[in-house]
């Protein structure tokens, strides 16, 4: 199947409002050109991602990123290693931090927790949600859960002592001291994240919220391994990988 092909496959899992936002916020960066047997997907586009696609005979890449601007000259890199190595690149962000197979909702379902509601909304997507659980939960054996299901350490500060019932969470970069605001304002006993710096601990400590900060990679990784898994049931013939990414320790104090 070529390319194109695949990518209105895509298209169909999504509820798609607004056109023009999701074209932005989605697409092919790179088509190779030609029949697409073998698909990989991670979270990132990066040049270390390309050469583990290459590495394992994938044809194409679907990501949750494309490469980053703020990287200077990266995406430029890519798209020259992708052409060299006749790999496609599809990625889409805002719409699967939205949907409801997607980053935010796929790692609520595998931590066993009831969405409320969906927030922190933008242009008419929302990249963040508000959850329960059926019942209380320890804050260090949610936290556990988190290391466990992410398959590395995060950083954690508990700023009150009260058992986990409600759940603020926006994978990906939550950090800013806004989007922790919307989890304070929903009443949230724990807001769970993949950035931070000084001004979310220290609002999250001024508002007594406890903190739990993962990878922005890894909190995001079960929405793009939805995605892919999703269009392998429709397509049974196509083959899909995992590509392998580095794990980056969060070191904030």
């Amino acid at each position: 199947m070529d390319v194109t092909y695949i990518v209105e496959r895509i298209n169909e899992l999504f509820n798609i409002t607004n056109k023009e936002i999701y074209s932005n916020e989605s697409g092919i960066t790179y088509n190779g050109d030609k029949k697409v047997e073998k698909l990989g997907y991670c979270v990132n586009l990066t040049l270390e991602t390309i050469e583990e696609a290459r590495a394992n005979g994938v044809d194409m890449m679907v990501t949750h990123h494309d490469a980053w601007d703020e990287i200077y000259g990266l995406k430029e890199a890519c798209i020259e290693k992708l052409a060299e190595y006749g790999i496609s690149h599809y990625y889409n962000h805002l719409p699967l931090d939205d949907c409801n197979f997607g980053t935010n909702d796929s790692l609520l379902k595998k931590l066993n927790l009831k969405n409320v509601t969906r927030t922190h909304q933008w242009e008419g997507l929302y990249f963040g949600r508000v959850a329960e659980y059926d019942e209380e939960i320890e804050f260090n054996k949610l936290v556990k859960n988190v290391e466990n299901l992410l398959e590395e350490p995060v950083k954690s500060w508990r700023f009150n002592k009260e058992k986990i019932k409600r759940v603020g969470l926006v994978c990906g970069n939550g950090g800013p001291t806004a989007c922790l605001k919307e989890a304070v304002e929903n009443k949230c006993d724990v807001y769970i994240t993949g950035e931070c710096d000084l001004y979310t601990i220290q609002y999250a400590q001024f508002k007594g919220i406890n903190l739990i900060i993962g990878s922005h990679t890894f909190t995001e990784f079960f929405g793009i391994q939805s995605l892919a898994l999703k269009l392998h049931e429709n397509e049974k013939e196509l083959e899909v990988v995992r590509l392998n990414e580095e794990h980056y320790e969060v070191n904030i104090k």
